[in-house]
C-alpha cells in the first residue's frame, strides 16, 4: 500500500508539474509603440509650442501680399483669421474685440479693414444672432482668398520650373547642354 501510495504522489507531482508547465503561458514580446516623427514645424518651434496650434498660412499668400493688394493690418487680420480655422467645414467666427486685442488696435481699426478686404471679394462677413435676436460675432468666410491665391500657384508653378532648370543649365557642362 505505501509503494502504491509513492507510486500515486510520484504521478500527482508529476502530473502537477506538467501541468505547472502547460499553465504556465509566456506573452510574447510587446512590440514598442511606433515613435511618431516630428513634423517641419515642430522641428523648428519645438513640440511644446506646436501643441498650443498653429496656422497653416501658404507661402504663396506671404509672397503675393502686395500682389493681392493686401495691405500689412490687413494680412495681419487674415493670418488671425486663418489662426481660428481649423475645420474647412467651420468657417472662423471670432468677435472683432478678440482680434483687436491679439493685434493691439481698436475695434474699429478690425472693423474699417475688413469691410476693405471684403470689397476686395477676399473676405464674406456672415452676420449671426443669437436666440434672443442679439448680434454676435460675424462668421468669416474666405473663400474669396482662397479663390484668388489657387489662381496665382500656376506662376508660381511655371517660376520654379524656371529656376530649376536654370539651375540645372549652369550646373550642366555647355558641351553637354540639350539645344
Amino acid at each position: 500500500m505505501i509503494a502504491g501510495l509513492r507510486a500515486r504522489n510520484c504521478r500527482s507531482s508529476k502530473g502537477r508539474a506538467m501541468a505547472a508547465k502547460q499553465a504556465e503561458v509566456v506573452d510574447f514580446p510587446k512590440a514598442a509603440a511606433p515613435v511618431r516623427k516630428l513634423s517641419s514645424t515642430e522641428k523648428i518651434w519645438g513640440k511644446l509650442v506646436c501643441g498650443h496650434g498653429y496656422a497653416g498660412i501658404p507661402s504663396i499668400l506671404l509672397k503675393a501680399q502686395r500682389r493681392v493688394g493686401i495691405t500689412p493690418m490687413q494680412m495681419n487680420i487674415i493670418i488671425q483669421l486663418l489662426d481660428y480655422w481649423h475645420e474647412p467645414t467651420r468657417r472662423p467666427f471670432p468677435t472683432k474685440r478678440d482680434l483687436s486685442k491679439r493685434i493691439g488696435v481698436a475695434e474699429k481699426t478690425i472693423q474699417n479693414n475688413v469691410r476693405e478686404l471684403e470689397k476686395a471679394g477676399l473676405i464674406e462677413r456672415e452676420i449671426r444672432k443669437t436666440a434672443a435676436g442679439d448680434y454676435n460675432s460675424n462668421v468669416y468666410h474666405l473663400d474669396g482668398l482662397v479663390a484668388k491665391i489657387k489662381a496665382l500657384e500656376p506662376e508660381f508653378t511655371e517660376e520654379r520650373e524656371k529656376r530649376r532648370k536654370m539651375k540645372k543649365d549652369l550646373e550642366t557642362p555647355a558641351g553637354l547642354r540639350k539645344a
